[in-house]
């Protein structure tokens, strides 16, 4: 039981994104109005498991760095999906050979200390500015 990794090009506002990330608990994500079909901006990938989709990693490119998102139902957490789509990302950043891998725990997160032990826990680290992000490994490799 694996994960897909599937880049989406173009990427659009679908029911899946509505439901995973729109759909996350108030104070995670940035409050957006999204119409079913509409492009939006990054790059994003969805993860799906048996053909279902369970996840997305967001990736924008910023002056040398990959500022990300990831985003998995509730109900696969603490099975893997997360980790998965670190790595993945970190693979994307690393093939067009950036430098770090970049998020933002909002302070509005009702989990904000868990989600950022979580990610310290995968090579992240506090800045000066309250970002968290994480050396982009040269040997990662292209997707």
């Amino acid at each position: 039981m694996g994960f897909d990794w599937i880049h989406e090009n173009p990427p659009r506002w679908d029911e899946h994104k509505a439901r995973i990330v729109a759909g996350a608990p108030q104070g995670i994500f940035e409050p957006h109005e999204h119409r079913d079909g509409e492009l939006i901006p990054g790059e994003w990938w969805r993860v799906e498991q048996d053909g279902v989709t369970i996840g997305y990693g967001w990736m924008d490119t910023t002056w040398g760095d990959a500022e990300i998102l990831l985003a998995v139902d509730p109900r696969q957490r603490k099975r893997g999906a997360g980790t998965f789509i670190l790595d993945r990302l970190e693979r994307e950043a690393a093939s067009r050979g950036l430098n770090y891998l970049v998020n933002v725990v909002r302070p509005t997160h009702p989990q904000r200390e868990a989600v950022t032990r979580w990610l310290c826990e995968r090579r992240f680290s506090s800045t000066d500015e309250e970002l968290l992000r994480r050396r982009v490994r040269s040997g990662s490799g292209p997707t």
